[in-house]
């Protein structure tokens, strides 16, 4: 096989061995001589004053070492620059609470038995206030504000500044309020942390879960006060991310302190319940929409006014709409859009990223439109995106919300989709099916999307060892993505070795220089082409070495796979590299000007942002007597740019269509009125197994991208943001012949019979919902109302 063959093959996962066989070590499973154990002490109301903290019992308690909170401590909140400093967050409340399971108070015990005994002795004295958990009831005059000294419960207000839609100049109109509802990460490992004083530096060591272990450093290091330099990070195996271990939790930034103050390692590790309550969720938006077309089904104007749940601390929220705002237009010609956006807080856990961190809203409420619009004209909805789709000659391409998109070939992607489908065969059986009403009943959806990967920049480094083997050091920070395989294939293919001779550094600042982390599907393209640029660097400073020791040319050394460096044509005569790093040692052997070694760094941003794209045909079986709903099929078309290795995309797309399905049909976080969250556990929280789930069938297309040498674009997403609209567009689909035009997600069996009961008593239901329907408020359906 030749080095240039192995981008674009399917090279086994280096990872897997240590996964498989049990032997890599999480952060849970981390144990240091003389280690406590800490236990939180959490809020169990929603929102209240602190009126007192009493810790007598809980300190006298066997094993415990110290019963402390935020006056204890004096820690600095933990900020974020997307919204007012107001919202920042102590982490340990201090004068009041705003959440239930927000942590109060830390018992460091012997033994984590011990901790969480005394945890139940610490008594906490509230004086309650009002609660919200609606987004758009907290954005009421009179709703109780949350933060006083802010004044009100808008966080981020986003107007349109662009030119406006104009829908009502349209000669069709479709409306409607979608709920995009809030759902939880639930990654394999809770969130957990590890820390130990360091006595060379004067700071800490902090062993946790992470996607971003420079703005680990940075938070902890700020809120200690101390200089990043003598904070370390260092991520272990992460058992599942998805978004939610980007913010840095207060609770390890407490363990941190709790290391320092104490002089010993302290390590925490938060139940099932606990991480359902404290760990960040994710969506959370109301949407208001109104898009306008021509008679023809040409899509002219797209008005959106949104409003997000930013939860009680809405750092990352912030930041959320603008992906839902920059991505409306989707991958059609739609002149004029408009969007404006608000956060508000609410009476609940943080909302923060989740697999796709706002395009999987905007492609929802755009697919769910277009679906709306060819049933108002009569349409099939294939045709409908046939006639609205950018043309291949499009690109690059400009869109009203500011988006510049790189690449794309969408009417493609929604063939190649329909065909590997059968479409028109699934149409003439959802016919036949309708002819008997109590028959399980066919749903075929579509969904055609865009979205936005890759930001900022990446670093990354090549060095060749003495021993020929090959050392990359890169500042991306993977949690399942195949990281360690990928970098080394990339290098294997420059320098013509196996892949098994490069060892792959990560996630450790102590270590790895800087680093932006795994967030976004950024790592290929930025933290990918970083590590390839430093690879070829290396590579033309081992030809020029090659070429001086063997007397040719430069331009006459040719890669040698498997044997290293030598003229082409001739690999006998080829220097394997331990021969040639053993050279670069010696400055006599060097040629005159060159530095020793043969290692090179790299640092590497795109001029802009790519943008994958695809189509997915989703097929779902509902019952109509008693609700249940299956997918039944799903095909995937993703195109992700140029591929590096096949299998560790398809793993990233079946993950994502997961993710997608689940949300379609069946995940949704839900709280009374008091602030309880009634979905608090796996138990009442809907997750699916692999046997509600289809096997996916996918087809692979490549669109290279011109903004970085691999080609890449992202594909952590794509699979999500394809599958949620492709699923919920199937289940209305299949609801159609009894009158319904739209349901909130997730379909679950009880709010399906619930939409076909209603519709069947009511008619075609045409209203917009209750005016103040948002995430979890509906049970039913809320058809969009046309004009």
């Amino acid at each position: 096989m030749t080095a240039s063959a192995r981008i674009g093959a399917p090279v086994p996962r280096v990872e897997d061995p240590a996964l498989l066989t049990g032997t890599a070590v999480y952060t849970g499973d981390l144990a240091m001589p003389e280690s406590l154990h800490a236990v939180f002490v959490r809020s169990t109301v929603a929102h209240g004053r602190i009126d007192a903290i009493r810790c007598d019992h809980a300190a006298a308690a066997p094993g415990v070492e110290a019963v402390l909170t935020a006056a204890d401590l004096d820690l600095r909140p933990l900020g974020n620059p997307s919204v007012p400093a107001a919202f920042a967050r102590p982490p340990l409340a201090r004068d009041a609470v705003r959440f239930i399971g927000e942590a109060v108070a830390v018992v460091v015990a012997a033994t984590r038995e011990q901790a969480l005994d005394a945890a139940e002795l610490v008594e906490v004295e509230y004086e309650p206030l009002g609660v919200v958990t609606d987004p758009v009831a907290a954005l009421d005059p009179g709703a109780p504000v949350l933060f006083e000294e802010h004044g009100s419960n808008l966080v981020v207000e986003t107007p349109w500044k662009g030119e406006p839609a104009r829908v009502e100049e349209c000669e069709v109109v479709v409306r409607a309020r979608l709920v995009n509802q809030r759902v939880v990460p639930a990654p394999m490992e809770p969130n957990c942390a590890v820390a130990a004083p360091n006595p060379d530096t004067g700071g800490v060591t902090l062993w946790v879960p992470s996607q971003a272990p420079f703005w680990a450093r940075g938070a902890v290091a700020a809120s200690l006060g101390l200089d990043a330099e003598r904070v370390r990070v260092i991520v272990p195996a992460v058992g599942g991310s998805f978004g939610g271990r980007i913010a840095t939790y207060p609770e390890q930034v407490v363990v941190a302190a709790l290391a320092l103050r104490l002089g010993r390692p302290v390590s925490t590790v938060e139940s099932r319940s606990e991480s359902m309550l404290a760990m960040t969720h994710g969506r959370g938006q109301v949407q208001d929409v109104e898009l306008g077309a021509t008679a023809e089904g040409v899509i002219t104007d797209l008005r959106v006014r949104l409003v997000g749940d930013g939860g009680a601390y809405p750092a990352e929220a912030g930041g959320m709409p603008w992906g839902t705002i920059h991505m409306l237009a989707g991958p059609y010609r739609i002149p004029r859009v408009e969007g404006h956006s608000r956060i508000a807080v609410t009476s609940t856990t943080p909302i923060a990223a989740y697999r796709g961190a706002g395009r999987p809203e905007a492609a929802c409420l755009l697919e769910r439109m277009v679906d709306q619009l060819a049933a108002r004209l009569g349409l099939d909805p294939a045709e409908v995106r046939r006639r609205n789709l950018l043309p291949p000659d499009a690109f690059p391409h400009a869109t009203p919300t500011g988006a510049r998109y790189d690449s794309g070939s969408y009417a493609a992607a929604l063939e190649r989709a329909l065909d590997a489908a059968g479409y028109d065969r699934l149409r003439a059986e959802q016919a036949e099916r309708r002819r008997d009403r109590a028959a399980a009943q066919l749903g075929i959806g579509l969904c055609t999307y865009v979205e936005l990967t890759g930001f900022g920049p990446e670093t990354g480094s090549v060095t060749v060892e003495p021993d020929g083997r090959v050392a990359v050091v890169t500042g991306t920070s993977p949690h399942g993505q195949g990281h360690e395989t990928v970098w080394a294939q990339l290098v294997a293919a420059t320098l013509g070795v196996e892949v098994g001779q490069v060892r792959v550094v990560h996630s450790d600042t102590g270590l790895v220089p800087s680093g932006g982390g795994t967030m976004g599907s950024r790592s290929l393209q930025v933290g990918g082409s970083a590590v390839l640029n430093a690879g070829e660097s290396v590579l033309a400073k081992g030809r020029e070495l090659a070429a001086h020791l063997l007397e040719v040319q430069p331009e006459d050394v040719a890669v040698h796979p498997g044997l290293g460096l030598g003229p082409a044509g001739a690999p006998a005569s080829a220097l394997a590299w331990s021969k040639l790093a053993e050279a670069a040692a010696d400055p006599d052997r060097l040629p005159p000007g060159m530095a020793p070694g043969l290692a090179a760094e790299a640092t590497f941003e795109m001029s802009g942002s790519t943008y994958p794209f695809g189509a997915h045909v989703a097929v779902v079986e509902v019952d109509p007597a008693t609700g249940r709903t299956r997918l039944i099929r799903h095909v995937a078309v993703d195109d992700s740019g140029r591929i590096v290795n096949p299998p560790l995309a398809e793993g990233q797309v079946h993950g994502g269509i997961a993710q997608g399905a689940a949300q379609a049909l069946f995940e949704q976080v839900a709280y009374d009125v008091d602030g309880n969250n009634l979905t608090g556990t796996l138990a009442t929280y809907g997750m699916p197994s692999a046997a509600e789930l289809p096997s996916f069938e996918t087809v692979r297309m490549e669109t290279p991208s011109p903004l970085n040498p691999l080609g890449a674009k992202g594909i952590g997403e794509s699979g999500t943001i394809g599958s949620l609209p492709a699923v919920h567009n199937a289940v209305v689909d299949a609801l159609a012949p009894f009158g319904v035009t739209h349901l909130d997600m997730p379909a679950t069996p009880e709010r399906v019979w619930r939409a076909i009961r209603d519709a069947g008593t009511a008619g075609t239901r045409r209203a917009d919902g209750p005016a103040g329907a948002s995430a979890g408020a509906s049970a039913g359906a809320q058809p969009a109302a046309t004009a």
